[in-house]
């Protein structure tokens, strides 16, 4: 692999396009006039060594990425390349440059705070083939949001960017998301740290959802903990609100009474789609990108109409049929068709019946007729002569062979996928065992109290009715002080590693008693 930095020869740096917890991309320029955008990764990496195992992740997972590039796709951004940085060695993937807006900025003046519904399908039937794509070689990206999606000005296509999240370790990719991820966007198996092909869907859902009503379900109201940790916890547990409602309250005052009107009758299958990449739960969400894409594909209506609105419809005329009249005492009627039927059958058999009397003798009479073998012709079995009688040989029915190498991909990829849930389900399960025998017990006048898994509610005062704080955190083994107790509530103070301490109220009733 190549070093850049300087961003390296013959790559030269235009500055930063922009920085997170996942890295910083910058604009680099190559030997000519070619314009990149270059991805560097937060973790530097010293040694270009086959003994460095994340030399060796790194190298392994760009090899990985570059799959998503074999097939062209109009909706995925190019990777070009890859290296270590001159200074610092830190890990990079070079991409294609696309010049355009990217989602983030088409909300913001002076454009609409809401997409048109046209272009709002465009943008879902567009991101959804990128999907669709990656997940096809096994590439999940982790990072699908809003100012990862831009608009092409050259083409007229939404591209999806920055896959620099599917090259880290599960650690860094842990720790990045924690810490500086887009919380707004990430699915609530992100917060333990977990990705499946389910948590780019649950991001492509909140997408959609933005660009409906204007507003992620969850906001970030500011950018410290305690914020990042209520919009986690909405995630987790929260009703994701009516977008149709926010989305007519925000409709632009530009637009005249006609467009409003129109702008305001949603298709039902997109509300359908958003609901179901909103799932909660993943296995409850489109398996994949290309499941997703089927189901927008293979969609409904695209407008809303009023059941008022909607024309008469005529009812559809019932099937002819013909019933017989009711016949009277021992009548029996038939239909002029079966009449005729029987009459020629009579006079048929009456035929055959005077053919038998005139043929019959004292007993039956065998007639030889001498045959001259000389004009016997010889029967050509070998005739290739085709003949209509159904070919009764047995046939053999040959499995169905998978003969192109984008289908055995997207097999290995979906079989792998399903490996890794099921090695995270057994995780989890061993997850909730620990906890289980490292669970926080806080005792209170004799009594034993053990803390709920994730959430606590503090309340500011001794109180069901006073304001109280949703605090997600990694309990086990937490040590928390009981201070003081009244009317059924607790007050505990709890310090983390980094020195942050936590206090309020807890609630004896979100509590659980454990028995003796």
């Amino acid at each position: 692999m190549s070093k850049v930095f300087t961003i390296t020869e013959g790559l030269e740096n235009l500055g930063a396009l922009s920085t997170g917890g996942q890295g910083s991309v910058y604009k680099g320029k190559r030997v000519g006039t070619i314009i990149t955008a270059v991805k560097i990764m937060p973790t530097p990496i010293h040694t270009e060594s086959e003994d460095d195992k994340n030399f060796i992740r790194f190298k392994n997972e760009v090899e990985k990425l570059k799959k998503v590039n074999e097939v062209p796709n109009p909706n995925v951004v190019k990777i070009l390349g890859s290296g270590l940085t001159e200074s610092g060695s830190f890990p990079f993937i070079e991409m294609e440059y696309i010049e355009g807006p990217d989602l983030e900025k088409l909300l913001m003046p002076p454009h609409p705070p809401i997409f048109t519904i046209n272009e709002l399908i465009k943008l879902a039937e567009q991101l959804a083939n990128a999907l669709a794509h990656c997940h096809r070689v096994g590439i999940k990206h982790g990072d699908v949001k809003s100012n990862n999606v831009k608009f092409n000005t050259e083409t007229g296509n939404y591209v999806l960017l920055d896959f620099g999240l599917a090259i880290m370790s599960d650690e860094q990719r842990r720790t990045s998301l924690r810490h500086a991820g887009a919380v707004e966007f990430m699915a609530p198996e992100q917060h333990d740290g977990e990705m499946f092909f389910q948590t780019d869907i649950y991001s492509y859902g909140i997408i959609l959802y933005e660009l409906l009503a204007g507003t992620v379900p969850f906001p970030l109201i500011n950018k410290n903990e305690s914020s990042r940790n209520q919009v986690m916890i909405s995630h987790m547990e929260a009703e994701v609100p009516d977008p149709v409602t926010l989305r007519n309250n925000r409709l632009p005052e530009s637009w005249d009474a006609e467009k409003r009107k129109k702008e305001a009758n949603v298709p039902i299958w997109l509300l359908q789609v958003i609901k179901k990449c909103l799932e909660k739960r993943p296995e409850n969400r489109y398996v994949n990108g290309a499941a997703l894409q089927d189901a927008i594909m293979h969609r409904g209506a695209d407008t809303i109409i009023p059941v008022a609105q909607l024309p008469a419809k005529p009812a559809p005329l019932p099937p002819k049929e013909i019933v017989p009249a009711t016949p009277a005492g021992d009548q029996v009627m038939v239909s002029k068709p079966v009449f005729a039927t029987m009459i020629l059958s009579l006079l048929i058999l009456g035929m055959l019946a005077v053919y038998g009397l005139f043929m019959k003798g004292d007993g039956p009479a065998v007639h030889t007729v001498p045959i001259d073998s000389s004009k016997i012709t010889a029967v050509d079995t070998t005739s290739t002569e085709t003949h209509d009688e159904p070919d009764t040989t047995a046939v053999t029915v040959q499995p169905v062979a998978i003969d192109t190498a984008a289908q055995k991909v997207e097999i290995d990829s979906l079989k792998k996928e399903y490996e890794a849930q099921m090695a995270a389900a057994a995780k989890r399960a061993e997850a909730e065992a620990k906890a289980k025998d490292n669970a926080v017990v806080i005792v209170s006048e004799g009594k034993k109290y053990q803390l709920p898994k994730g959430t606590i509610y503090f309340y500011e005062a001794a109180s069901p009715t006073s304001q109280k704080n949703g605090v997600l955190g990694l309990w086990n083994n937490a040590k928390f002080n009981v201070i003081e107790e009244d009317k059924g509530f607790i007050y505990v103070t709890h310090t983390a590693k980094d020195g942050q301490v936590t206090k309020g109220w807890l609630n004896k009733n979100d509590l659980k008693e454990l028995k003796e």
